[in-house]
């Protein structure tokens, strides 16, 4: 079998578990070979390497959290299905997100999110950087079983965070539905990020590299006939659900306390 089947493969897999139907596992917005994103990321960190060691300091103080309201909130980002991630964004967004509500926008992020969960996938296969708890021990609030990639009979990798690049993807197609939110979907795109190294789940540096996989995908996706078109559709879905669709059933501010704490630690200068 060769590589690429191989990663396409462990792409559709992710893809199901992300709740993705699946007539869309493999179609996104692009065709094969038209975007490669690794050449536009930097190159994991290594030994040697001053973000390396910033990662496991970044790693070891965040364990601290456990068991706070934010480990909480890291808890429940821990889910990745597309019921979770739209009732997540439905604070940010100003009505209740559920796929019974906003159909369009569902389909929409699961067809792009084919096309950035595809190019994290294969990002993480040529670095292949191992997961914060494999270098250094701490608790992690998602079970290391649940990271264990069956497929390849090892732990999954860390760089870039494929849960991070799920969770922007969602944030950029939101944006562009909804801009007068933007600040608000933005803050909770970067929460969401942030909840996989409060998690311990992935480095910090594995969610900067996620964000920038999925912006760097979502710019050539975005620019897509058939993705502007939809785009044009969930606008109109948001604006009627807006208009008359339920508060979002979350409580938004206590969300909106937790998302205004900064989680990194201080690092010596």
């Amino acid at each position: 079998m060769s590589r690429a089947h191989v990663l396409l493969g462990l792409t559709l897999s992710c893809l199901a578990s992300l709740g993705v139907a699946a007539s869309q596992q493999s179609r996104g917005f692009l065709v094969d070979g038209e975007f490669d994103v690794v050449p536009v990321l930097e190159p994991a960190p290594a030994k040697g390497d001053p973000r390396y060691e910033t990662d496991r300091t970044i790693f070891r103080a965040t364990r601290a959290l456990k068991g706070s309201p934010r480990w909480q909130l890291a808890t429940a980002d821990a889910d990745y299905s597309v019921p979770a991630l739209m009732n997540d964004f439905s604070c940010a967004a100003g009505v209740q997100l559920t796929p019974q509500s906003a159909p369009k926008l569902a389909a929409l992020v699961q067809r792009a999110g084919a096309d950035t969960g595809a190019q994290t996938g294969h990002a993480k296969e040529v670095f292949r950087r191992d997961r914060p708890f494999v270098i250094d021990r701490g608790p992690v609030c998602q079970a290391p079983a649940q990271l264990y990639d069956e497929r390849a009979h090892h732990m999954s990798y860390d760089y870039p965070s494929g849960h991070t690049t799920w969770g922007w993807t969602w944030a950029l197609v939101l944006t562009a539905a909804i801009p007068e939110r933007a600040q608000e979907i933005l803050t909770r795109g970067r929460a969401y990020g942030d909840s996989r190294f409060v998690c311990g789940a992935h480095n910090e540096s594995a969610v900067e590299a996620g964000m920038q996989s999925a912006s760097a995908t979502m710019a050539l996706v975005s620019t897509k006939p058939a993705y502007q078109a939809a785009l044009g559709e969930v606008r109109a879905e948001l604006a009627a659900l807006r208009a008359g669709g339920a508060a979002p059933a979350r409580d938004c501010a206590a969300e909106a306390r937790l998302l205004e704490q900064r989680v990194m630690p201080r690092l010596p200068r």
